[in-house]
Formats: C-alpha cells, structure tokens, sequence
C-alpha cells in the first residue's frame, strides 16, 4: 500500500495576516500548497489528507477539489478545540488549535497506512518528497520507525525576520537523539545567530540539520499520541497558549526508547511564507524554477 500524505492546514498565520494556506503564488493563482501536492504525486503519493478547521471546508474543497479530482484520492478531517478525550474541558480562553501533534491526532480515522506529514504553507522540494515516500514504502503499519526530513539551516531563513527551527542533534547511524528549539534564528553580519533566553546571541552553523515539520511515521504512532495528549492536558491543558507539538512527542519516544526516528538529510532549499514581505520571494522563486523547467506553466493539464 502506497503511503498517504498528511497536510496540516489548520492555522491561520497571524504573523502573515491571513489564511496564507490559499494564498496565490504561482503564474496561474497557484497556492505553495499546489506545488507540494504536484511534488508528492509525481513521486507517488496517491492519497492526500487535509487537516482543517470547519469553516475552511467550503474554500478548500472550491481550492483543490477541481484539480485533484481523478489525480489522487482526498479527504478532509477536522482539528477543533473540542476534539479532546472525555473529562477534559477546553479552557474558556483558548483560541487557536491544540498543536502539530493534536493536528496529526485527527487523521486516525482516515490513516490505515504509514504516512507522511506536511505543513500546508512550506514548499520542500521534490527530492524530499522522494527520500520520505521510500522510507515509509519500507515500513510496516506496526513499526515503530519514523523519519524527520533534516533541511540544512542555511537554507531555511527568512530574510524579513527571525524564525524559530528545530536544531537536530544525532547518533553516529543519523538517528535522532534529541530536538532542541532554538527560538529568534536571524542573519547578522554574514553569520547565522540565535538568542537564548536571557537574549544573548550565539552564532550557529549553518549547515546544523533542522526539521521543518516535514515527518514520516506509521499508524503505531497514534497510540503513543493518544497516551501523551491525555498527560499533556492533565498537565497544561489549563494553559490557553500551551500547545501539544510533533518534535515534543519524538523527544519523548527517543528518551523513553519506545521509538527510533530517522534523519534523511536533503540539500533541498526550503522557502516558506513567515510574513508577508517573503510573498514577492516566493513568487519570484516559484517563476525560476518554471523557467528552469520544474514546473510546468500550467501545472494542474496532467
């Protein structure tokens, strides 16, 4: 069975100013998310899950569906606040969703195969697509190997501001040992510098592997997340901006050895809408890569 592609659609971008998911950045109106979709079917995906909120149904579904229809199978699943176990109740304060991990959570009912995850507004390059399918084409429903496609740091920034990066630190075989959030990552000077919690800069390298929410894993890792959820929100489910996220969950299968997780490095370059400055820069990146001849002008006559 072919693996699924997950896409994590569900928030709003308030540092973009917009629902940036279907925001138009190719010659023809193309979303970044046309790109990801276009990249994971040439490499063999077959079946696409979106994760939404409710109310985004109507505009997706007018989005996409006229294009993926007799492409790839599709379905919708729905990440709201009160998508919670019994006995918990959502704090009257909260706002935005549960997190990545909550965001995976949801997709249970339509996951029977190992599958991989995506952020909605990223573009990762064809050949990370390529190295995660045939990861997860070797994998079981039942193993309890998962992947993290490593990006090299330089070739994650944004040029109008600072982004926060998953470091990945790992063991001799390249699997992961540890993710450590480095927060506020920027240029300055010709180097790449991080601050730390009491605002001292440090300069990083940057060829340092950091994940972009690019993962792979299979159906066994729903019951790890369905044991960790329930602690997280004993523990800070009181707390409205605490939020429930993908590398805290693989930390802590490495650090209890319930799991291994691979680093397949890419030199591919992402490119990502933070804020609304980077929008000219994707464009103009998606139209070099149609002159190079990597996307078609018209993407979707195939």
């Amino acid at each position: 069975m072919n693996p699924s592609l997950v896409i994590l659609a569900a928030g709003m971008g308030s540092r973009y100013g917009g629902v940036k998911q279907i925001d138009q950045f190719g010659p023809n109106g193309e979303t970044i998310l046309d790109y990801s979709i276009y990249d994971a079917i040439q490499v063999g995906f077959k079946k696409i899950v979106f994760v939404i909120r409710r109310e985004l149904e109507a505009d997706f579904k007018a989005v996409f569906n006229p294009k993926l229809e007799n492409k790839v199978e599709v379905h919708y699943v729905f990440q709201e606040l009160d998508n919670i176990p019994s006995g918990f109740s959502v704090p009257s304060e909260r706002k935005k969703p549960w997190g990545t991990a909550h965001a995976v959570m949801v997709t249970e009912p339509a996951i029977d195969e190992p599958f991989a995850v995506i952020n909605a507004d990223d573009f990762y390059g064809r050949g990370a697509y390529r190295i995660l399918f045939d990861f997860l084409k070797a994998q079981s429903n039942q193993s309890a190997e998962y992947a993290i496609v490593g990006y090299r740091l330089d070739k994650t920034l944004s040029d109008h501001g600072a982004v926060s990066r998953g470091v990945c630190q790992s063991d001799e075989s390249g699997y992961l040992q540890k993710i450590v959030e480095r927060t506020k990552i920027y240029r300055k000077n010709g180097k790449i510098v991080y601050l730390d919690e009491n605002q001292g800069e440090h300069e990083i390298s940057g060829s340092v592997m950091v994940s972009m929410n690019m993962m792979g894993f299979t159906p066994s890792i729903f019951k790890f997340m369905n044991v960790f959820f329930k602690d997280f929100l004993e523990k800070k489910g009181h707390n409205p901006k605490a939020e429930f996220f993908l590398p805290w969950v693989l930390d802590r299968l490495i650090q209890t050895d319930q799991a291994k997780v691979k680093i397949l490095p890419t030199n591919e370059q992402w490119f990502g809408v933070t804020y609304k400055e980077d929008k000219p820069i994707v464009q103009k990146s998606i139209r070099d890569l149609i002159v190079e001849g990597k996307y078609p002008e018209n993407l979707w006559d195939f």
